[in-house]
């Protein structure tokens, strides 16, 4: 019998909302002792039950995995049906091997014609925007990454390859497991990452974006080793690369990088601090065939804005979350106007500046405010073209607005 968690009176209110948090201090009291990444029953101040999720001590106490008095303990046919339901809207966007683009190739071939390899690396979990609350799955091809972000969810690992390869099929070769970055290391000292399901094939991997090749290093490389949110952003900044001066900041792996040479810039300087994202980088310029445009440097992005003497048409600014938790909000937001001062002396009159935040904590509003004293303090002229988010695979629940991560802005700087 799960331990039972019973809310103070009035705290209910946010679960029969469907919010999927259950914080600690709206907790009175408990009935067992649940061990971190046990399924708990949730139960309002009179007894009824409002339903079940994962326990953990800290502030999120409960992440919910069903609502209502018939949710139960999750078996294998809730583990596949989440997953297919989250697998169907995939395919209803397009983005699967069996949606309307049916013929990509898988990872590690190379692609035939952009008629047949559009796009084969979405995310097929998304957290609390597939009712899967600290879970990530990433698709690269024929090769499913997971990545637990809980202790429950490290724990179901077992149930929720099984429901992947029953969902997936035969477009399924491999599923490798990627917590060890993610999953709270008290509640699992021990994690490694490794492969649940096949094994690597030991040559690159080779993903499609929007027809365009990019070697991906899920094993070794940052997340799940791809930024498969910035998709719809860098297929827009292709609409306006085309005889610009562009740079990449924060580039990782190039992504930006190649649907600029691929969309007609004269030039791409692409900029991070890790080499390894710029051998990457390097390599996925390779795959245009138009190498001889670009230019890699392994620096701080902020000491190569000083130094360099360039002045660029296009800039972007894509920097890793500034702010993980409210008490670095104030810096992170000092953090963004430094930058965005930086992008704004260095961009030439006419140019366009894609600007982001994926800091959960710094709301849309503290962002462009941020973004807004930047202008203020470079003097220049700013006009907002496009306001920026997540694509469709990375949905978010209108119950979870915290879901929205992702912030950008495309700003005419004159």
């Amino acid at each position: 019998m799960p331990a039972i968690v019973t809310l103070k009176p009035g705290k209910d209110q946010s679960l029969r909302r469907l919010h999927p948090w259950v914080f600690s201090g709206a907790i009175a009291r408990m009935q067992g002792q649940p061990q971190e990444g046990e399924v708990v029953i949730v139960q309002a101040s009179n007894g009824e039950q409002l339903g079940v999720g994962h326990y953990a001590p800290g502030s999120i106490a409960v992440r919910m995995l069903g609502f209502g008095p018939e949710a139960t303990e999750p078996d294998a046919s809730f583990w596949e049906g989440k997953l297919r339901n989250a697998y169907q809207l995939r395919q209803r966007l397009g983005l699967t091997t069996q949606g309307e683009n049916s013929s990509q190739p898988v990872a590690g071939k190379a692609p035939q014609t952009a008629k047949d390899s559009v796009t084969d690396v979405y995310r097929l979990i998304h957290a609390e925007g597939d009712g899967l609350p600290g879970l990530i799955v990433d698709v690269y091809g024929d090769v499913a990454v997971l990545q637990a972000h809980s202790a429950g969810m490290y724990l179901a690992r077992p149930q929720i390859a099984a429901a992947l390869k029953a969902v997936l099929g035969e477009n399924l070769r491999a599923i490798y497991d990627k917590s060890a970055e993610t999953v709270p290391a008290k509640a699992a000292p021990d994690a490694q990452n490794g492969y649940l399901l096949g094994s690597s094939t030991g040559t690159e991997h080779l993903v499609h974006e929007n027809a365009h090749p990019f070697a991906v290093d899920w094993e070794t490389g940052q997340k799940t080793g791809f930024f498969i949110d910035q998709r719809d952003n860098r297929d827009l900044l292709a609409r306006y690369s085309a005889g610009r001066r562009v740079l990449n900041t924060f580039c990782y792996t190039g992504g930006f990088s190649v649907y600029a040479l691929q969309a007609g810039a004269t030039l791409v300087h692409s900029v991070d601090s890790s080499k390894r994202a710029i051998e990457l980088t390097e390599r996925n310029a390779a795959l245009t065939g138009l190498e001889d445009k670009h230019a890699a440097y392994a620096q701080d992005v902020f000491s190569f804005m000083k130094a360099s003497e360039e002045q660029y048409d296009l800039i972007v600014l894509d920097p890793p979350a500034f702010a993980k938790h409210l008490s670095a909000r104030h810096n992170a937001l000092m953090g963004y106007k430094r930058l965005n001062a930086a992008g704004l002396r260095r961009i030439a009159p006419g140019g366009i500046l894609f600007t982001f935040s994926c800091s959960q904590v710094v709301s849309r509003e503290l962002f462009q405010g941020a973004v807004l004293a930047a202008a203020i303090e470079a003097g220049r002229q700013v006009r907002v073209l496009h306001h920026l988010t997540q694509p469709a695979d990375h949905p978010v629940s209108l119950f979870h607005p915290e879901g929205e991560y992702l912030k950008g802005l495309v700003l005419a700087v004159e």
